[in-house]
């Protein structure tokens, strides 16, 4: 099966997680291409259509998915309808993950696309990588620094989408 992974990621850690995912569909034996939704966009009905399957990841920020994923979503719904689709979002940070609550769009997006299902994922938050706004922003909500992703959980979900798709 042709899979198509688009992440959006401020970061990187949604990028790592995108390639956690595709590596292991491609271990299942399927072809994955995987694309930033910034270039995603570019895409064309056709290259969407031919897949059959997508799966679409974004970065949680402030509880709501990045705006080129979001706007991935909008300008490719139409092409991905009857094609089975999975999301992911990535940013809960820390042991136990905070915060728990799923992304505000999330259950629309879900809706706009019959998506199968949403997985969501611990992130990572390295310092270095924060200009000074987002460090203060950090600081003000007690975020933990650290990198907390799973890359099993990824990994297994990855086997859940390719058990389906066989």
């Amino acid at each position: 099966m042709d899979v198509l992974v688009v992440h959006a990621s401020k970061h990187g850690a949604t990028i790592g997680i995108a390639q956690t995912i595709a590596s292991r569909l491609v271990d299942r034996g399927h072809a994955v291409t995987i694309f930033d939704a910034e270039v995603a966009d570019d895409l064309d009905r056709a290259e969407i259509s031919r897949r059959n399957a997508v799966v679409i990841g974004s970065a949680i920020y402030a509880g709501h998915w990045l705006k080129p994923a979001k706007r991935f979503v909008d300008h490719h719904a139409d092409d991905l309808a009857g094609t089975p689709v999975w999301l992911f979002s990535s940013g809960p940070l820390g042991d136990p993950p905070k915060p728990e609550e799923e992304p505000v769009e999330v259950r629309l997006l879900e809706e706009q696309l019959d998506a199968r299902d949403h997985r969501v994922f611990s992130g990572a938050l390295d310092r270095n990588d924060l200009n000074v706004a987002e460090r203060a922003v950090m600081k003000v909500v007690k975020a933990p620094y650290g990198d907390f992703r799973d890359e099993d959980a990824a990994r297994s979900w990855a086997d859940e989408i390719a058990d389906a798709l066989e």
